[in-house]
């Protein structure tokens, strides 16, 4: 990459911001999808040209903001029974505001999460969330955020991202969030059926079936972020087929690579993706509003050398429809949340992070899709962002990839890669849909 170099932070300072009106201090509980979710933290970053938003501005903002979002002002705790659960304290969110050392905007490497977007979204030390601003000789801001992921899937943070930017314009506020944790609540006596319990059993297991991932696990990976041009998202969409979504078709393309990527010793490939289930449980929209995890992950393992040799891009796709529709219903997630309760306090994980069914023996991958993620509606009063991505090098050996919508609006993927080098040589080779990004891609 041509006009690049390291990015430096000169100074910093942090200061705590509060909601905007006091609250009556309470205690929130988890619900069982969350309890799902292992204490993990998800980072998102927005790159905005001069003129940017100011510190002040987006503090202002978010004061007023966690008035209705007033859990990410508070922090988690462990209750009685060992399992973490929300304390609305108002205590506040930290604030970081930071500046590049004589850097440009347009100089930072985003292609490379590790040099770039590390430095450049908060290290949440406490509370739920945290916030830091980067200021650029250019005049240029990146807002970062980071947050605990056991409190809210990126749906949720996409609401309050929207609202908090509503807020810093001026402008009406959305739709308030819901944390009404009866929508999730276990159903006594629970009517699960064999079939329900079995697509639970293959997908979730107890704690001590699965091992969590951990610091060490994500050593020899790396993280990376490309774009993919809509001409080439509409070809992979083609050619997986009639009735096929874009994700879809993403994912078997994805996997076919994951095979080619594969070790001598993986026999087997296991893909997964990430599913949302509030318009599983309540068509009607009724969980349009709901703040919190709404998440299950299925998966399918099939052997590399079938990957590799015998399978169009549109059989892949068919494998990935198939797993996907088995559990995306109502009632699996309302069995999940059943699952869950029986089995409390004792903690459950995703099989998928492990390989599912194929174990040591499967090269793994998930894909969560950031498709809605809000880059077209991140306007805090001073225009809208020139480039945003997630950024979450997760701990864990299995890749982590998420694409969303570039910020160009034009129908380009960004996609966030957390893999193997095997399997990042393998997407980046020719021909590829994996582009490098440029700079030149991102500020013109």
């Amino acid at each position: 990459m041509h006009g690049v170099h390291e990015l430096v932070l000169k100074s910093s300072a942090m200061t705590t911001v509060k909601p905007a009106l006091p609250m009556q201090g309470h205690r929130l509980p988890l619900s069982n999808l969350d309890l799902l979710l292992p204490a993990l933290d998800v980072s998102v970053f927005f790159c905005y040209r001069h003129p940017a938003p100011t510190a002040s501005a987006l503090k202002e903002a978010l004061a007023k903001v966690l008035v209705a979002y007033y859990p990410l002002a508070g922090e988690v705790l462990a209750n009685a029974a060992g399992e973490p659960e929300l304390l609305c304290s108002g205590r506040g969110v930290d604030f970081v505001e930071a500046t590049a050392d004589g850097t440009q905007l347009q100089e930072v490497r985003l292609a490379l999460p590790d040099e770039s977007a590390e430095k450049l979204v908060p290290a949440k030390k406490a509370g739920v969330i945290s916030v830091q601003v980067t200021k650029f000789k250019c005049g240029g801001a990146v807002v970062g955020c980071t947050f605990d992921h056991r409190v809210c899937d990126a749906y949720s943070f996409n609401m309050f991202l929207v609202a908090w930017a509503a807020a810093a314009r001026g402008g009406s506020a959305p739709p308030a969030p819901s944390f009404r944790r009866s929508v999730v609540a276990p159903r006594y006596p629970s009517p699960r059926t064999y079939t329900t319990d079995a697509l639970i059993n293959r997908l979730f297991s107890p704690l001590s079936s699965v091992l969590l991932p951990s610091a060490s696990a994500a050593a020899n990976s790396i993280n990376r972020i490309y774009h993919i041009a809509a001409d080439d998202v509409a070809t992979l969409h083609g050619l997986a087929g009639p009735g096929r979504t874009k994700l879809e078709a993403f994912t078997a393309h994805l996997w076919q690579l994951c095979s080619m990527a594969a070790s001598g010793h993986q026999r087997l490939c296991c893909m997964g993706m990430v599913v949302d289930g509030r318009a599983r449980m309540f068509p009607d929209g009724a969980m349009k509003a709901y703040f919190g995890n709404v998440l299950t992950i299925p998966y399918g393992v099939i052997g590399v050398d079938e990957l590799r040799r015998s399978m169009t891009l549109a059989d892949v796709a068919e494998e990935v429809h198939r797993w996907v529709r088995e559990a995306a219903t109502g009632e699996h997630f309302r069995g999940l949340i059943d699952w869950v309760e029986a089995l409390r306090p004792k903690p459950a994980a995703a099989r998928a992070y492990q390989g599912g069914t194929g174990g040591s023996e499967a090269t793994t991958c998930i894909v969560s899709s950031g498709m809605g993620f809000p880059v077209g509606e991140a306007d805090f009063g001073t225009g809208l962002p020139a480039f945003a991505s997630y950024h979450f090098p997760w701990p864990a050996d299995a890749g982590y990839i998420m694409p969303m919508p570039s910020a160009r609006g034009d129908g380009d993927w960004i996609v966030y890669v957390h893999a193997v080098p095997e399997l990042v040589k393998v997407m980046e080779e020719e021909p590829s849909v994996f582009k490098a990004l440029e700079n030149s891609y991102v500020f013109g």
